[in-house]
């Protein structure tokens, strides 16, 4: 039996571990890799001042190490003012506990900021000490959340197992969907197509070239990305960014910080008008996904949305054999571009027992809801039924 005896720590930034040591943890060998979960993601977001106790991010993340001070798990983790940036909405249960006279600010979430993107949470490779150490973390988690007073802990967008061991360990298990893309064996866009309805694929076909009119698009990821692709994009980000949040979350030094760390993690898209782009999608890599994350425009005409965001991560998929395209939160209209939907999971622990059995009696009925929702849709995607 392994007695090892382990020691918890909570930093205050990611600048307090070194690069190597977290993503031994956060992307250990034999699991796929995460960008999402590297240091250079997370600390990036920190020290250009996007995820900082000023815009309502307070990092205090969990360390777990061993006797010989080898870190062997961490988990993510950040008291929240707000609950802006976190894609699984929980305003109402703030706005009922408050009236209610609660304070449910601030709040525990376990997350990566600002990004709906699925993922592990408790971040330990795989070994005979696996499952212990999770343990350890989540309860460090609960606990900090016990002795600072605060009202929940959140941990957004887990994969189903994890979702239903942490509802083993007593937290509420929420449910919502995306739309996810996945790869057949795909050799090209037409053997896409190929499975597509014929009136499906006549349409795609036509939404393309009416998009592509007059452009060309352009892939540019690795070295070859510069500061000047940065600030066109920049341009695009700040104006869709303005008009879709109000304010955006991510500021130009970010961007600046991730060429810099993982440019062969980031994949830009722009389409181009005359030599000039008109609008770019910002796309990461991980080792089987292409994520799209944000996009831009200056010029919104028809159909360009759909070719920069989707149909050119269709593209770059099957080139580069990924298996899926996660193309963020939301989007009914994805389902018609071959996105099929998907169910997410959400973790959530509540310390006034009111509340939790209120929250919990509204997730019952929520679950059940998504469920059908998502049954309907899977009735309604653009593949040939019945062949």
């Amino acid at each position: 039996m392994d007695e090892t005896t382990f020691r918890i720590d909570i930093v205050p930034g990611l600048a307090d571990v070194t690069p190597d040591e977290w993503n031994a943890v956060a992307n250990p060998p034999g699991l796929p890799r995460d960008p999402f979960l590297s240091w250079e993601f997370l600390e990036a977001l920190e020290s250009s001042g996007a995820a900082t106790p000023d815009t309502g991010w307070i990092p205090r993340h969990i360390l777990v190490r061993d006797t010989h001070g080898v870190l062997r798990g961490a988990m993510p983790l950040y008291g929240k003012t707000h609950s802006q940036g976190e894609f699984v909405f929980d305003h109402s249960w703030a706005d009922a506990f408050e009236r209610a006279g609660g304070s449910y600010y601030p709040k525990l979430l376990s997350a990566v900021p600002f990004t709906p993107v699925t993922g592990r949470r408790r971040l330990v490779p795989p070994g005979p000490d696996e499952a212990r150490i999770k343990t350890l973390l989540l309860n460090a988690a609960v606990s900090f959340a016990e002795q600072n007073k605060l009202s929940s802990l959140h941990i957004n967008f887990i994969d189903e197992d994890d979702s239903v061991s942490l509802t083993l360990n007593g937290m509420l298990c929420r449910t919502d969907q995306q739309f996810h893309w996945f790869n057949n064996g795909y050799e090209s866009f037409e053997d896409f197509l190929a499975e597509l309805s014929s009136s499906k694929r006549k349409n795609l076909r036509k939404e393309r070239a009416r998009a592509q009119e007059g452009l060309d698009f352009v892939h540019i990821t690795g070295s070859d990305i510069t500061e000047e692709h940065l600030d066109r994009f920049f341009e695009f980000y700040m104006d869709t960014g303005s008009r879709k949040w109000g304010s955006p979350y991510l500021n130009r030094k970010t961007f600046s910080l991730l060429r810099e760390r993982m440019a062969d993690d980031m994949l830009f898209v722009f389409a181009m008008e005359g030599g000039e782009a008109i609008a770019g999608a910002l796309n990461m890599i991980g080792s089987d996904t292409l994520y799209g994350r944000y996009w831009g425009t200056i010029d919104p005409r028809p159909m360009l949305h759909f070719e920069t965001c989707y149909y050119q991560a269709i593209d770059y998929a099957i080139e580069h054999d990924l298996a899926v395209v996660e193309a963020g939160a939301q989007g009914g209209h994805k389902l018609a571009r071959g996105y099929v939907p998907v169910l997410t999971y959400s973790a959530h622990w509540i310390a006034h027992p009111g509340l939790r059995d209120a929250v919990a009696d509204y997730l019952e009925h929520e679950r059940t809801a998504v469920e059908q929702d998502l049954g309907y849709l899977t009735d309604r995607t653009p593949f040939k039924k019945g062949e």
